[in-house]
């Protein structure tokens, strides 16, 4: 695929951002509903003609107000878009993170072919916080997973019944992409990592899963003049000064701060909001 032509790019999967004037970006979340609400009160007032916005994923996280979070992140687009400047949905765009993919694994647990140790290895990596936003825990988890592929299905069928009764939350959870590029070809955003041997549309759980090695990058990837991300697994907070890549990540959920990073469209930080 050449630079410049996302003709053949799934939009189902990968946000494009047409004709963008500047780029906001948020870092992970993880569940800080008040450093959220506190980046969105300054980026509303910011936020003008021609911007765009991106998530990079991980929106919940180790915390009590995960549900109220997507909560947030929905009244929060319906404010944008009635602001008097015209913004169109497609101006928005959420990423799908590793916490969300573990939670879409979860849902889809009946299918694996055991299920019991993938159930550990989700509620060992963070998932108990996010059942118990749809009212669900980690005890009747691990329980369920050994009565049999019936009665899981009927489990995971539940808690989508909860999401749905959630106003917003299966919307925003099946429109979740992949990745977001912009229409010019020059910037990348991802959640967590790239594997710089693959093209674009080969990447899959690369997207989602930290190599280390994205600090490594020192060229352009796929001829995009700056790849940004929102979630560094090392925790070694921001990093938007590198030729080729950005981190926008400073810990929050990890006892650090919330980021939302503006961008021109040639990649250069024209402004940031720090949610404290």
């Amino acid at each position: 695929m050449e630079v410049n032509d996302f003709s053949g790019l799934d939009n189902n999967r990968y946000g494009i951002l047409k004709n963008a004037k500047r780029i906001w970006a948020i870092g992970s979340i993880h569940g800080e509903l008040e450093k959220l609400r506190a980046i969105h009160k300054i980026l509303i007032s910011k936020f003008r003609k021609g911007d765009k916005l991106v998530y990079l994923g991980n929106y919940f996280g180790d915390s009590n107000q995960n549900k109220e979070t997507y909560d947030e992140i929905l009244v929060a687009r319906r404010t944008l878009m009635s602001l008097p400047e015209v913004f169109m949905p497609e101006d928005f765009v959420y990423l799908r993170g590793a916490r969300e993919e573990m939670f879409f694994k979860l849902l889809q647990i009946h299918f694996a072919p055991d299920p019991a140790i993938v159930m550990d290895w989700l509620l060992d990596h963070g998932m108990g916080s996010s059942l118990a936003a749809y009212g669900e825990n980690k005890t009747a988890a691990r329980a369920i997973v050994r009565q049999g592929t019936m009665a899981l299905t009927k489990w995971t069928n539940g808690i989508r019944r909860k999401i749905q009764s959630c106003p917003g939350h299966i919307e925003l959870t099946n429109n979740l992409k992949r990745a977001c590029v912009t229409d010019d070809g020059k910037l990348l955003f991802v959640h967590a990592c790239v594997d710089t041997t693959r093209p674009l549309t080969m990447q899959k759980d690369q997207f989602w899963w930290d190599n280390g090695h994205f600090g490594d990058i020192n060229e352009k990837f796929s001829n995009f003049s700056k790849v940004i991300r929102g979630y560094d697994h090392k925790n070694a907070g921001m990093d938007i000064d590198s030729e080729y890549t950005a981190t926008i990540d400073g810990g929050c959920g990890r006892g650090g701060t919330l980021h939302a990073v503006c961008f021109t469209p040639d990649g250069q930080k024209c402004d940031e909001i720090i949610g404290c």
